[in-house]
């Protein structure tokens, strides 16, 4: 009489498409986001706060009409600080897809108004 040999486990697939993965989008910020783009709003502030950049020194900078989305999204989440509302944006695919970042982009995480207190002397 023969062993018995266990049958080997196969390993699922690793690798996957992005185009595959859907978010259920929330209603409210697609069309938000519809209003926004149907009113030219990214081209207009990008115009609007072109003179408070510098071209090509310090960090990548955030879109203006992406920080707005940001801000708006802090607001009606009830996010305190900055650095809430860029983990919530990162971690939800809802909210990426309301930014505009891909599944495979990352939100930038550079958060720009945060100050450090400083502690009195």
């Amino acid at each position: 009489m023969a062993v018995g040999k266990r049958k080997k486990c196969r390993q699922g697939e690793l690798f996957f498409c992005t185009h595959e993965i859907r978010s259920s989008s929330n209603p409210f910020y697609e069309a938000f986001n519809k209003l926004l783009c149907k009113n030219g709003f990214d081209a207009f502030v990008e115009d609007l706060y072109e003179p408070f950049y510098a071209d090509g020194t310090g960090r990548p900078r955030i879109p203006p009409g992406v920080y707005f989305r940001m801000l708006l999204v802090g607001f009606l989440e009830g996010l305190e600080s900055e650095r809430e509302i860029v983990w919530r944006c990162c971690d939800s695919l809802t909210l990426r897809n309301f930014l505009g970042y891909e599944i495979t982009e990352s939100p930038r995480v550079t958060v720009r108004c945060s100050r450090r207190e400083k502690s009195p002397p």
